[in-house]
């Protein structure tokens, strides 16, 4: 895990002292809410429905024990006992005061985390594979990578203001968990012919009002190259990106206006002038970086245990834990556990500071001291021994954080929507409680396979519901809340964006809907083995439609 050095330290220092000051202004009436905005948005503070908002920065998604602990801190002392994990894989405080902000960015400072550029038209936390270094699929380890775009591009001085804000992943698998096609920039670790690393570079995807699907500019970065590469897209988009339409003004919209190969081509001669400067890497700066995510020293371990095979023949419960919510590792003898945030009890990504507490003590006896969370709003204990897999079990279960649903049906992605935020025109929150309550049904939720249903509550499609399998959308039409179905979505390696089905539902008649479309599902599919979206793309939208529009 990367260690701050001098200097990051007395960059966080200086910047809360600097929002200390700005604070204190804005409570006096010496700054106005119109010249604060921006002061506020660059330390990740927004004004929500009923309070101000909190994002703080969680870079691809990797935390320690202590900083967990922090985050506990943070939801006891500063908010309402809770903090709410994003699909930016970082956590947002719902009700901090705003005069009690620079306490918590001090807290916060102290264990090597803060809020900064988390929100604004800047560069946005990067997020990657929350298996980065443990996956068995992995060809590279992007965390090195993403930490390296951390560095550029915090306050880079030429692109603190861009058109629009800016969003980046990482992935060095070849199963696709960090979503890259749908980011502004998505970088895939591979290699070519003469097995050298380097980067797929996808430019232009998003979602929101226009949703896309990035286009590969690049089939093959060398690593070395990749701040320059990525300073030349930069510096295209800031300067040619639209300012004068908001709804315009995402570099998606630039890509496509352009052209994909007129794009490439401003981009290549933009590199001319920048891929030999200082910003290329040695070989000694990528090391020197590799060097904060080596692998701990794992133990020498069998990859079988009879107690662990005693356990999953005595205990159906477990059993359904481990057929779902477990990963193979790449080390023999460990398990990635995936400690899922959707439980009945619980809106999705929400996870109280006694959980917070908690976690931070199972990381500690069973994962290296070390939490990742992940863009599907959910956290994970990435190095568990398989001996140690029941006890962890049993303690998840306690916690409410054992429900064996991952990359199924009721593992849903949901924005605050109306309950809290401001753009909002529907409630997301109560429509996935209600599929939860209505889908409670093991059997039947595994029998369905793996399947993703995403919620929003506006069309900026924070819950990313253009890319699930099964997406809602909640409007607001003269002033009652309905919910618009996509289907054949796909964040993963074949990324594609769903399709509109028909009419909206309202919020009494949704939950019906999606009983309905995953009824014609399982009417079609082929066998047990064919997941939803193959048999989707197999048969088509008609059926869906007759079943639920006649």
């Amino acid at each position: 895990m990367y260690q701050y050095s001098q200097a990051d330290h007395q960059l966080l220092l200086e910047r809360v002292t600097q929002f200390r000051d700005q604070v204190s202004r804005r409570l006096k009436g010496e700054l106005s809410e119109d010249e604060f905005k921006q002061q506020r948005l660059r330390n990740g503070l927004y004004l929500q429905l009923h309070a101000y908002m909190l994002r703080v920065a969680v870079p691809y998604g990797l935390l320690s024990s202590e900083q967990m602990r922090t985050l506990a801190h943070i939801a006891r002392r500063y908010d309402r006992g809770y903090g709410h994990f994003s699909t930016r894989q970082n956590i947002q405080y719902n009700w901090p005061k705003l005069e009690e902000v620079p306490e918590i960015l001090d807290a916060l400072a102290a264990v090597e985390m803060h809020a900064i550029q988390t929100s604004g038209n800047c560069i946005r936390n990067t997020t990657s594979d929350p298996l980065a270094g443990v996956a068995r699929d992995e060809v590279a380890d992007p965390r090195p990578y993403c930490e390296l775009i951390r560095q550029w591009s915090t306050f880079h001085p030429e692109f603190n203001f861009l058109p629009r804000k800016f969003k980046i992943a990482v992935s060095g698998a070849i199963h696709d968990r960090a979503a890259v096609a749908v980011h502004d920039i998505g970088l895939r670790l591979v290699k070519n012919e003469s097995d050298e690393l380097g980067l797929e570079v996808y430019v232009g995807g998003g979602l929101g009002r226009t949703p896309m699907i990035g286009k590969l500019i690049r089939e093959f970065l060398p690593v070395h190259d990749i701040l320059t590469y990525l300073e030349a897209i930069l510096r295209v988009y800031n300067q040619f990106g639209r300012r004068d339409n908001l709804y315009k003004a995402r570099i998606k919209i630039l890509v496509h206006e352009t052209g994909e190969d007129e794009f490439r081509k401003q981009v290549e001669a933009e590199w001319e002038n920048v891929k030999a400067s200082k910003l290329r890497l040695r070989d000694e700066d990528i090391e020197a970086i590799s060097a904060h995510f080596k692998d701990p020293d794992y133990e020498i371990l069998p990859d079988n245990d009879a107690d662990f095979d005693n356990h999953l023949i005595t205990n159906p419960e477990f059993a359904k834990w481990v057929d779902n919510n477990l990963e193979l590792h790449k080390k023999p003898g460990y398990r990635i556990a995936y400690l899922s945030l959707k439980s009945p009890d619980q809106p999705p990504g929400d996870v109280t500071a006694d959980q917070m507490d908690a976690i931070a003590d199972l990381a500690d006896r069973y994962s290296l001291g070390q939490i990742r969370s992940t863009h599907r709003q959910n956290l994970v204990l990435s190095d568990v021994k398989l001996t140690d897999l029941f006890e962890l079990w049993e303690e998840l279960t306690k916690l409410g954080l054992a429900t064996p649903n991952y990359n199924h049906l009721t593992d849903i992605i949901s924005c605050p929507g109306m309950d809290y935020c401001a753009l909002a025109t529907a409630r997301s929150i109560p429509i996935a409680q209600a599929l939860t309550d209505r889908f409670e049904s093991y059997d039947y939720v595994n029998d369905l396979g793996d399947i993703s249903l995403n919620i929003s509550g506006c069309i900026n499609a924070c819950g990313h519901h253009h890319v699930a399998n099964i997406g809602i959308l909640g409007v607001n039409k003269k002033g009652v809340e309905v919910y618009q179905l996509t289907l054949g979505g796909s964040a993963r390696e074949d990324a594609a964006i769903g399709k509109i089905l028909g009419p909206a539902f309202t919020a009494d008649e949704i939950v019906d809907a999606i009983g309905e479309v995953l009824e014609v599902y399982l009417e079609n599919r082929e066998d047990s083995e064919e997941d939803f979206l193959t048999t989707y793309r197999r048969i088509g939208q008609s059926p869906f439609k007759e079943r639920l529009y006649g």
